[in-house]
């Protein structure tokens, strides 16, 4: 388990169940799912008149999904600015392949209808087939992938 944690189990394991009690409180208080793949496209519904951003899914939650993503953020700052100890996210990775890979995964939760949060946490949370293939084949193609760019990297 060291190799997979060499920070330790217990940061990840309180991270999940905050993660997994604030989803079901969201869920609770309004029925909606907590994925950020809707999140997007309710923003989208602020600025395009388009038919598919019109609909009363998008319409009606945006204002809290604004919301959401807003304290995602501020809450990564407050982190850095309070227990971070000055660090900041730094990856090796070039722009070009992040900007592939987003436009990549955007393409893949709209495809399958959600992101791997929606998935992975909200739907898999609730038993639903479709979220289960849906993690699976998000899974196997991260592998799939990360084993290529190293295949190719070692060239």
């Amino acid at each position: 388990m060291q190799q997979f944690f060499p920070n330790g189990i217990e940061s990840y394991l309180v991270g999940g169940l905050v993660l997994g009690l604030a989803v079901s409180f969201a869920f609770a208080m309004s029925g909606l799912v907590t994925g950020m793949s809707t999140f997007f496209s309710s923003t989208w519904s602020f600025v395009s008149r388009r038919a598919f951003f019109q609909q009363d899914r998008f319409t009606s939650s945006r204002g809290w999904r604004l919301a959401l993503a807003i304290g995602l953020v501020l809450g990564g700052v407050l982190f850095l600015l309070t227990a971070g100890n000055g660090a900041t996210f730094q990856t090796p990775v070039p722009a070009w392949r992040l900007a592939i890979g987003g436009v990549i995964a955007g393409f893949g939760a709209r495809l399958s209808n959600g992101c791997t949060s929606g998935h992975g946490i909200c739907g898999m949370g609730s038993f639903q087939l479709p979220s289960m293939l849906a993690v699976i084949i998000f899974l196997s193609t991260a592998i799939v992938t990360a084993q290529l760019v190293a295949a190719l990297q070692g060239l």
